[in-house]
Order: C-alpha cells, then structure tokens, then sequence
C-alpha cells in the first residue's frame, strides 16, 4: 500500500502500532487538511449502455444497495439532490437502507442470517461477522485495492487491525484516535459560574449542579447532567477514566484479563450507579433510541455529552438554529483525570467496514464496479458532497474553508444528513472547517488525547471462542452491567454474572485470547 500523504496519517499510523485500540465512534465529516488528488478508478470491461453525442457507449447506471446506521430521524430519501448527484458521479443507481444505530447490531445478525444482503453492509468485527465472513458470504478484499487509486493509500496498519485470519473483508471507515471528549452547556456553566472538570470528583460536581441549580434559570425542576442511550459508549469511555482496561488489560503477571473482571471497572459500576440513583443521568437510558439522543442536550433538558468530542459541533448547530447567538452554546474538554492518572478511550482508527456481499455482487466483474463505487467515494467531491451537502445550498466556500449554513429549513438538511456514513476517507484531504471557536477546541482536545490514550492489547487477535459465542458472552456482560446501574442487582448480582460468562465459554476466551497474545508476542 502507498505511504500515508500527511503528518496526520504518519501519526495516526504509529499510534494505532503502538496501542492497537478499541471502539468505534459515531459519524462526522472528513477533516484533513491537503490537497485535491483526483483520479480515475479502474472500468468494469462489461460495455452495455447508451451512446453519448460523441458515439462512445454510456454504461447503465449500476444498481448498488447499501445498509448503514443512522444518528438520527430527518434522512435523506431517493430523491434528494446530494443523492442525485452521488448517482451521476458514480454512474449507480443506489437504494439505502437506513437503521437507527441503537438497533444496527441486530438488524446486522437478522440480515446475516437471512442471507439476502445488500451489495455494501456497513460492519463492525462482531462474532457473527466474523462467522459469515469464514462462511463464505462476504468478498475477500484485499488483493484488489492496490488497483484503485483512492483505496490503495489504505493504511498497512488499520487493515491489519479490521483484518480477520489476516484476510480483508470489509474496507475501513478512517477516524481520529483520539476522538473522544466531555461536552458541556456552554450557557449552564456560566449560569451557575463553573469550570471545566478535571476530576472525575469535579464532573460529578457539574453533573449534581446542572440537576440541582437551576442551571437553564427557569425556575422549573427540569434539568439533569448527562444524557445516554441504548448505545453504551459513554459507559465504556467513563469506565476507563476509573482506570478500567480497555478491553483487555494486562493483570500485573503479563497476563491479559478483560475489564469486567478488575476491581476498576467495579468502581466505574458504582459511580455509574450513583448517578442513576441521584437522578443525574436520564432514568430511561436503557431504552432510548440513539436516534434521538441529541434532543435532550439541544433542547435544554441534558448538559453534558459524553462521546466524541465533534459532537461539540453537531449539537451547537441546532441550538443556534433556534435561537441565535454570537457564541458557541457548547464547549468540549477532554476526560477527568482519574484515580488512575488521565486516561481516555480511543478509537482503533476505524469505525466500522464497508463489507461486500457475495449474494448481491456475484461475479468479480460485478465486485470491481462496487469497488470502483466506494473508490469514487474518496475523491474531494464525494467526501465534500456526502460530509457537507452541496454547495451554495449546505455550505459556503470563505478563504479555503468550508463554513456550513446556519439555520437551514430541515426539510434541506435532510438532504445530505447521514450519507457521511457511507464514507471510509481513504483518499486525498479535503479543506477544513473554518476556524471557529467550537471547532479549534474539538482540534484541541483531539491532539491532545493522544497522549492519553489507553491501548487494547487484544484488539488485533480473533478469537474463535469469541468468533462462536461473542454474543451470548457480551451480552450476560452488557445486561449485567445496566441491572446493576439500575438497582437490580447489588454485588453478589454481579458477581453470579461474571460466573455465568466465565461457564459460558469466557474461562476459554481468556485462556484463547492469552495464548494468541503470548504468541503474538513472538
């Protein structure tokens, strides 16, 4: 694979070599900050289509359908101009199916065992993934992107990372490493005269505040601290500040051992569980749709945020749409230094595949006209068009940087709100957001958590263990730990969890994933 084309790239690959990290993140446009490389990718040899004036033949567009997740509800449909456009520059005719990201997971499992899936299904490297990867039903990628000029700059690394038996079945989703940070109400904390946590001590503080003080000065008892979903990120963000593994940590005798099993991730549970208690995180997190996750925080009800710290910027926009203000509404730091010094969650640098489907895409012929699709999706244009709308309609070009339109009528932004799902940001950099406030702090807290970052030792290996029974496994783990928040459970409750995924399969996941460890050591 060619060599990264910015100090950003070479960065982000010798972190991901260093710590080879967990999670994924949610969505944003791309933000590099070089030169318009565009090319050409390779041509399908199938010539049927029209003839265009000149007399060359016009292939028909190519039917291409595509399942991702959504962060919200106002969702572009087949007639919206970004779509349209998209369309014509690929030369597809493309059919997207939308699913709220608090539901994808299933949605992924029911549609692998349907076995009727679309051409691109956006993937994480779950257990059942990984089993229909094995199966058969996905194409094996890597031995074709060296031949398309966008995704052979792939970093080495990354494809190592989102690999299975070294094997590359989906093409990553490029994000930051250092991602991650604490959003906070801008307005609220001036209100009530606070500073920045940098405690974990001083962010309960805030959270207790922003319940108790009337931070919004209506006189209502109507506010609370953080808001969260049915998706766990920020459980697994905090639990790391405690000093929790990420993932998979080392147990003092070079040995690895997964989070839920130290004494730290035990500590996370009861200050997760405190907040529940004293009403400071919303009581119905366990079922709220992740759709609708930014409506608490945009509408006055939630003041913190946790998850990354971008979101600084996407939560602002609405508020400023509803009432206008010189100011940015929300400001973002990075996490509360913690009884285990300054810890943060990372991404792995990436979040998520693109995966292609055997069932959909038959024939290779048929693969490289996908493949030559999600190529085209690197070029300036696409990640502009899919990142930030059209321009002049979405967004203004001021001095080389993009300025999005402010107060745009929902029906407009439905027209490109999403498809930067579909982006992987392999490819040449785009032009920057303007330097604002609010995007200079999300650069800020960004660079920074590099050094902060908290390594996955396992996050590499592929455990057949896992590749079997994940699910059962991460599930006894997940509905443990929001029973216990809850008040379900207390610590004997928890600890019969622990029990019942080390009988399930988890003594041999750990034992698996300690002698791949060892031999990867090697």
């Amino acid at each position: 694979m060619k060599k990264e084309k910015s100090g950003l790239r070479k960065n982000l690959a010798f972190l991901v070599l260093s710590s080879v990290l967990l999670l994924s993140a949610c969505s944003g446009g791309n933000e590099g900050s070089e030169g318009n490389k565009e090319s050409t990718p390779p041509q399908s040899t199938q010539n049927t289509g029209t003839e265009t004036d000149g007399g060359e033949k016009q292939e028909e567009p190519y039917k291409i359908s595509i399942m991702m997740q959504s962060f919200d509800t106002n969702l572009p449909n087949a007639d919206s101009p970004v779509i349209k456009k998209l369309e014509e520059y690929t030369n597809t005719d493309v059919d997207i199916q939308f699913v709220p990201n608090s539901s994808y997971p299933d949605k992924v499992n029911i549609t692998l065992a349907s076995g009727q899936l679309p051409s691109i299904m956006v993937v994480d490297k779950t257990p059942s993934f990984i089993s229909a990867a094995r199966a058969g039903a996905f194409w094996e990628l890597g031995p074709y992107l060296k031949d398309y000029p966008n995704l052979s700059m792939a970093n080495d690394i990354v494809l190592n990372n989102s690999s299975i038996d070294g094997k590359n079945y989906g093409i990553y989703r490029e994000r930051v490493l250092g991602r991650m940070g604490v959003t906070l109400n801008k307005v609220w904390m001036d209100n009530l005269g606070l500073q920045p946590p940098k405690t974990i001590d001083e962010f309960y503080n805030v959270l207790k505040a922003f319940k108790e003080q009337d931070p919004d000065q209506d006189g209502k008892d109507d506010t609370y601290g953080v808001v969260i979903t049915k998706y766990a990120g920020p459980w697994d963000i905090m639990q790391v500040w405690f000093g929790a593994p990420n993932g998979w940590g080392d147990d003092g005798s070079g040995n690895l051992v997964p989070t839920h099993m130290t004494p730290e991730y035990r500590e996370a549970l009861k200050f997760f569980r405190k907040l529940y208690e004293e009403g400071l995180v919303n009581e119905d997190f366990a079922v709220m749709d992740s759709a609708v996750w930014n409506d608490p925080f945009v509408n006055g009800e939630a003041g913190v945020f946790v998850d990354v710290a971008d979101n600084a910027r996407r939560l602002n926009s609405p508020m400023q749409e509803k009432e206008p203000r010189d100011t940015s509404y929300t400001n973002v730091f990075q996490a509360p230094v913690g009884p285990k010094g300054h810890r943060d969650m990372p991404t792995t640098g990436y979040a998520g595949m693109l995966a292609i489907s055997k069932s959909a895409v038959k024939t290779e012929e048929e693969l490289k006209k996908v493949l030559a699709f999600i190529d085209k999706l690197g070029d300036v244009e696409m990640q502009m068009l899919l990142g930030y709308g059209l321009e002049g309609t979405h967004y203004d070009m001021v001095d080389g940087y993009i300025v999005p339109k402010e107060n745009l009528d929902p029906g407009v932004l439905q027209q490109y709100n999403g498809l930067n799902q579909m982006l992987t940001f392999i490819g040449p950099d785009t032009p920057t957001l303007e330097q604002t406030e609010i995007n200079n702090m999300i650069a800020e807290v960004q660079a920074a958590n590099e050094k902060i970052v908290v390594a996955n030792p396992a996050q590499p290996l592929v455990s057949e263990v896992y590749a079997q029974k994940g699910q059962q496994l991460d599930n006894i783990i997940a509905d443990a730990r929001i029973q216990y928040i809850v008040g379900q459970i207390d610590d004997a409750g928890l600890d019969a969890a622990v029990k019942l995924w080390r009988e399930t399969g988890g003594d041999d996941y750990i034992e698996e994933i300690n002698r791949l460890y060892k031999e990867s050591q090697k």
